[in-house]
């Protein structure tokens, strides 16, 4: 002990230092140790269930991106179905309307020519009519008397109708 006075050391202040220490190590443990701990503990565990929450939320949207990646894909293949049953549509309408034009045409056709039949036959018996009054009043000249035009007219008649009837065989 005495190579600790020379060094400046008493041992009852030495062995007081240490009581006190240990006193204080025991209050800090006490009153510090185990709250900050406690504290330590309660902050790692919240981290931890922060990561874990943090991991779920990634891995929900990676799952929310796959499933919108998914639906942008069946939006895709639906816009394409509707634009082919549109295109395929117009193409219905399309050729609908250029039956119907073509129908409507042959029918113009078909009236025109019966209308250019129809006014051909009426002019070919107008001038029948005229030969006739024609062909009666030049036998009326040609006689200088007067024939019963009605049945003259009847004989002409018959006579162009037979003679056509001979042309046409």
């Amino acid at each position: 002990m005495e190579g600790l006075k020379e060094l400046g050391f008493s041992v009852p202040t030495l062995i007081a230092q240490l009581v006190n220490f240990g006193i204080i190590l025991i209050l800090l443990r006490m009153f510090a140790y185990k709250p900050i701990m406690r504290m330590m503990d309660e902050r790692s565990s919240r981290i931890k269930q922060s990561l874990e929450q943090a991991e779920r939320i990634k891995q929900q949207a990676a799952v929310a991106e796959q499933e919108t990646a998914k639906k942008i894909e069946e939006a895709a293949q639906e816009a394409r179905k509707l634009v082919d049953q549109a295109v395929a549509s117009g193409n219905a309408v399309r050729q609908r309307a250029q039956a119907e034009a073509k129908a409507d045409a042959e029918k113009l056709i078909v009236q025109a020519k019966d209308q250019i039949e129809q006014e051909r036959d009426e002019a070919i018996g107008e001038l029948r009519k005229e030969f006739v009054d024609l062909t009666v009043l030049a036998a009326e000249k040609v006689i200088k008397r007067s024939l019963d035009k009605e049945a003259q007219r009847k004989l002409i008649e018959q006579v162009l109708e037979e003679s056509s009837g001979l042309k046409n065989n």
